[in-house]
């Protein structure tokens, strides 16, 4: 008798093993958060295997992303003489496509949030992929004037919208890695602007030497990047595949952060502050792009040299666009990091003023020391919001605003330079920008969040 009991117990508690063992394999590949007795996840190995992939394959897609996302602005820089006269634009027309990017980053990178709650992040990145590829393949053969700045529209749209989802697809699907992630794409965006900046023109001259071409090239970089961000398509509401069991951008957490009314995100001092620190570096960033081989050249730079040190300005940010974020993630307060940032660029700015030539190589070491500032803000806007709703909200808000307040810059520094004929007024007005810059920097950098100030 004693013989029966003990077989029934033990068949039965064999019963409610393989119930158990099956509901947590179910619970597991349906997105569940599986756990046994004593809080420990039971994830079946084929599973494991697929999560693993799937981090594999969503950091490729980051990184490519991130490589397209200033080809577009700076292959055209390099070429827009040979495009002026192709397409007949006048001083001004030209001109202004300098204000072009900015300005179509603001506009359409205020709706990132609001069409990645709808369709997803990755889906909104996949579409700006495919928005960067057919704005590149149609821009150098669209006819007239129109038709190329509508065609770099469409480029820009989709950059925009990309550049704002970044940190938020970082924070929902990395939460416990934001700086060294952070650091991986800010890395890559620099590595696809410099390389954009310094090919262009020999691949250009291989195609047979016609601007058309040259430009159209850049295209098929975004049509790869759009191959590992289609499986994410359909995917809204998933847990982070490489997120800590208790991730807040998974499951229960996310759901509840999905439906949480938007954050009064004008209420916050930390994101407004996080938004004017993003449009300063900015318009320091425009401006060195835009003027600083002229302010060399005609220093008595030759061109050749003065574009090795404009290249040099930019590499700069590919090792410290990866460094910086992971330095940035582990301190409570980022302020000491912009102090850094802000003297390299003062000491830059007053040796272009007082030894432009002797110095050149030593000012664009600082400088492009300084430019870093980019990366760095966008580690901020993971840091300073606890959901990813949250970082969605304040990363279009900060770049939006951002990219807003820096498009007179460039266009100032054109009137100054022109009316008092000297690099001089320019190079001050540089400086100039570059205090408040770092007080608003050290503000945003204070260990707090948007959801705790929006709520008050």
């Amino acid at each position: 008798m004693a013989s029966d009991e003990t077989r029934t117990e033990t068949r039965a508690q064999t019963r409610a093993e393989t119930r158990a063992q099956t509901g947590a394999h179910v619970r597991a590949e349906t997105g569940g958060a599986a756990r046994a007795e004593g809080g420990v996840r039971e994830v079946p190995a084929e599973t494991a295997t697929t999560r693993a992939w799937t981090t594999r394959l969503l950091i490729l897609g980051i990184v490519l992303a991130a490589l397209n996302l200033r080809p577009a602005i700076t292959s055209l820089g390099a070429l827009l003489e040979e495009v002026r006269d192709g397409r007949g634009m006048s001083g001004s027309v030209a001109g202004l496509l300098t204000s072009v990017p900015p300005l179509c980053f603001a506009v359409f990178g205020v709706t990132a949030p609001r069409l990645a709650r709808r369709f997803g992040p990755g889906a909104v990145v996949c579409a700006g992929m495919v928005a960067i590829t057919a704005g590149l393949v149609i821009r150098p053969y669209a006819g007239g004037t129109g038709g190329f700045l509508a065609a770099t529209a469409l480029a820009l749209m989709g950059i925009a919208v990309s550049n704002v989802l970044m940190p938020v697809i970082v924070k929902r699907y990395f939460p416990d890695r934001v700086g060294s992630m952070t650091g991986l794409y800010s890395m890559a965006l620099a590595f696809g602007t410099s390389v954009a900046a310094a090919a262009t023109v020999p691949v250009t001259d291989a195609l047979g030497g016609h601007w058309q071409p040259g430009l159209a090239v850049w295209a098929v970089l975004p049509a790869l990047a759009v191959l590992p961000w289609i499986p994410f398509v359909r995917n809204r509401r998933e847990p982070a595949p490489a997120a800590a069991p208790s991730a807040p951008s998974g499951g229960q957490d996310g759901e509840r952060s999905a439906q949480q009314p938007p954050l009064r995100i004008i209420r916050s001092r930390t994101a407004w502050a996080l938004a004017v620190f993003f449009g300063l570096q900015a318009t320091a960033a425009y401006i060195t792009m835009g003027w600083m081989a002229q302010i060399f050249r005609d220093s008595g730079v030759s061109a050749g040299t003065a574009g090795l040190l404009l290249a040099v300005i930019m590499v700069m940010g590919v090792p410290l666009a990866f460094v910086i974020p992971r330095v940035a993630s582990r301190l409570p307060h980022q302020g000491p990091i912009v102090l850094v940032l802000g003297l390299c660029g003062l000491a830059g700015y007053a040796g272009l003023y007082f030894a432009p030539v002797g110095g050149a190589w030593a000012w664009a070491l600082l400088l492009g020391v300084s430019n870093c500032a980019f990366p760095l803000a966008l580690t901020m806007v993971g840091m300073r919001a606890r959901t990813g709703a949250g970082v969605a909200q304040l990363s279009a808000f900060a770049q939006s605003t951002g990219y807003l307040i820096s498009i007179p810059g460039p266009l100032l520094v054109g009137v100054l330079y022109q009316h008092s004929g000297g690099w001089g007024l320019p190079i001050a007005l540089m400086s100039a920008l570059m205090v408040p810059q770092i007080v608003v920097g050290v503000l945003a950098g204070r260990d707090r969040t948007v959801e705790d100030e929006a709520a008050r």
